[in-house]
């Protein structure tokens, strides 16, 4: 077993999930998965267990505050760290998506998007304590 922080990067963007994972990539204590929706990443994560999930909120089949809940409420993945990357609040006259979708989810952190890689890799090592 790896001593290395597992941190999943979800998203429905393969660029953005590319360029997160390159950037975390380049602290060594850091592994780092993939996936592309929720539905993948709950298989991901049933697989083998990360220490922290960058969810994005908006995607298809299943979105980033379904699997969040389902994560928080589920006590074998509870303390799995959710943070989420989050356009929702520059789209929410557009999306099914609401202000109070995001104040009743039990993500640990977030952070809007665009995302700022650094501000990003910042939150990531104060919520993992790195």
């Amino acid at each position: 077993m790896s001593s290395k922080t597992h941190i999943l990067v979800v998203d429905d963007d393969p660029d953005l999930v590319e360029s997160v994972s390159m950037k975390l990539a380049g602290n060594k204590d850091y592994r780092i998965s993939k996936a592309y929706d929720g539905i993948d990443a709950f298989e991901k994560i049933k697989q083998e267990k990360p220490d922290m999930v960058l969810l994005d909120v908006m995607m298809p089949r299943k979105n980033g505050y379904e699997l969040c809940n389902e994560l928080k409420t589920d006590p074998q993945y509870k303390d799995i760290m959710v943070v989420l990357l989050t356009a929702v609040a520059d789209n929410v006259q557009s999306t099914a998506y609401t202000h109070m979708d995001g104040k009743s989810t039990l993500a640990d952190d977030y952070i809007a998007k665009p995302i700022d890689l650094d501000k990003l890799t910042e939150i990531v090592r104060d919520n993992l304590g790195r």
